[in-house]
């Protein structure tokens, strides 16, 4: 509780300038600038790890200041970013091995070479790109933010939202819940018109993520093809995508079920192929609308010294009160990916969530799509037109008792592998979790977010952390955007 009062007093102190700007109604500039700026202000109770402390809080800092210009068939865009910070705990990384990093606070001490108040300045976006005849038709080039499954813009608000919160970064994203995220350096283009898109990307990852400096290169890259159609009167969405995914950082120890000897003398590089399609539609239906969503992947290919074979399905349906004041919207879902049953059989069944934004899927990140099955329902509601309040029920379990339950969304540091694994120990029991978040809208450059997660641990966690098997997690968050636009006509 103190942490939360010292939290909302923080926030409030950040938010005082923000409100009181307010962004130009005209510009006489030739270019486009944004400013946008991320407070968040996080509180954490990890599973007990006695003597460690497993209750502590943090402040997240990051700023984006943008510059774009649009001229004739090309458009560039120039932007900076400046994560910081403030106060991570020093000692939520435990001894013992199986329990690790506690939380996210540990991640972020860990990954800036164990300093509590790190920053970075670098840059997070810079490419050009030509529009070919036809608005439909784009080729870029430069360092830029990239997200699977959300190559188009539906027109549908159901299938928009479908589409960013449970379809789009299941495997490629920017990690945009973290302080320095993620781009990618390389190519990318859009083919299209109307009703379908078809989109190429080749890349290599950047730094970031829970490290502040995200400018290096990784040896990890991308290739990625999508193909995006809608049918029915923009009622129905397919998509089809293929990602081949390489790493190279053969020095580096890949986390798996194997042992620690073993997984150290594996030098061979990661070559995975991922091959997928899905499905969200919506069916009006008297007071309300009926939708459902189906997605899936299979993957090959080698994982290091080892076959890959592994898979990952979701099922999801609800119905929303469309015409109902505050619009209602109860949701389920079921979704599992493959475990590796075996660790001395020459294969690797785990499936590989590859670079997403795991946050999406996971609002409470203590586990991701990896050795999982996530049974929920969850409830969105909308109290007032500016206010959208939504609430989680998780039961989570790992699909292999003689896999790791994972954690992390991939590489982001040339030194680490990006995921973390702690042992099963036989059981598949992870956790019950329920939580409920509040997003404000105060004003059209301001809102601010409230976020608070419970979680029960099962069998999985209980043999890890016997002291305390239960874990709690908040933040309360603060947006502010900027913008002055390019002036209209010729540059």
């Amino acid at each position: 509780m103190r942490h939360l009062v010292t939290s909302l007093f923080l926030v409030a102190a950040a938010a005082i300038p923000a409100i009181a700007q307010s962004p130009p109604t005209a510009s006489t500039l030739p270019v486009a600038i944004t400013v946008y700026d991320r407070t968040r202000v996080d509180t954490s109770q990890w599973y007990a790890a006695t003597p460690e402390p497993e209750t502590y809080g943090y402040v997240e800092s990051l700023l984006r200041i943008g510059v774009a210009q649009h001229m004739h068939r090309v458009d560039w865009q120039l932007e900076l970013a400046q994560p910081s910070m403030l106060a991570l705990p020093s000692d939520a990384v435990s001894p013992i091995t199986a329990q690790g990093q506690l939380g996210l606070g540990g991640t972020y001490y860990a990954s800036n070479g164990n300093n509590t108040y790190p920053a970075a300045a670098f840059l997070k976006q810079g490419f050009v790109r030509y529009h070919f005849a036809g608005t439909d038709k784009t080729l870029r080039a430069g360092r830029f933010e990239f997200f699977d499954g959300q190559e188009t813009q539906p027109e549908n608000p159901t299938l928009a939202w479908l589409q960013t919160n449970r379809i789009a970064q299941r495997l490629v994203g920017n990690f945009g819940f973290s302080n320095a995220q993620r781009s990618f350096d390389g190519t990318d283009a859009h083919f299209g018109s109307g009703a379908w898109d078809i989109t190429a990307m080749a890349g290599r990852a950047t730094q970031g993520v829970f490290n502040m400096n995200g400018n290096p290169e990784l040896n990890v890259d991308l290739q990625y093809l999508a193909y995006t159609k809608y049918a029915a009167h923009d009622h129905i969405l397919l998509r089809g995508f293929a990602i081949g995914y390489h790493d190279g950082r053969t020095g580096v120890a890949k986390t798996d079920n194997r042992p620690l000897a073993v997984r150290q003398a594996d030098h061979k590089n990661i070559r995975i192929g991922t091959y997928g399609a899905n499905l969200a539609t919506d069916v009006p239906a008297g007071a309300g609308q009926f939708d459902f969503l189906a997605w899936g992947a299979v993957q090959n290919g080698r994982w290091g010294l080892l076959n890959q074979h592994a898979g990952a399905a979701a099922v999801e349906g609800g119905f929303q009160l469309t015409k109902a004041a505050t619009a209602p919207w109860l949701r389920g879902g079921w979704s599992r990916s493959t475990g590796d049953n075996n660790p001395t059989d020459g294969q690797h069944n785990t499936f590989f969530q590859i670079l997403p934004t795991p946050r999406v899927y996971a609002q409470f990140p203590f586990y991701n799509l990896m050795n999982n099955t996530d049974t929920f329902v969850q409830l969105i509601d909308k109290p007032a037109s500016r206010i959208t309040v939504r609430s989680d029920l998780h039961w989570l379990k790992l699909t292999s008792s003689n896999d790791l339950w994972y954690q992390g969304g991939g590489a982001f540091d040339n030194k680490v592998f990006g995921y973390t694994g702690r042992p099963a120990n036989g059981k598949t029991g992870l956790a019950s979790m329920a939580d409920v978040s509040l997003d404000w809208k105060i004003n059209k450059p301001l809102d601010i977010n409230f976020y608070y997660a419970h979680a029960w641990g099962k069998s999985v966690v209980s043999s890890i952390y016997p002291t305390t098997s239960s874990a709690q997690f908040g933040y309360i968050e603060l947006n502010y955007r900027w913008g002055v636009p390019q002036r209209s006509g010729k540059s």
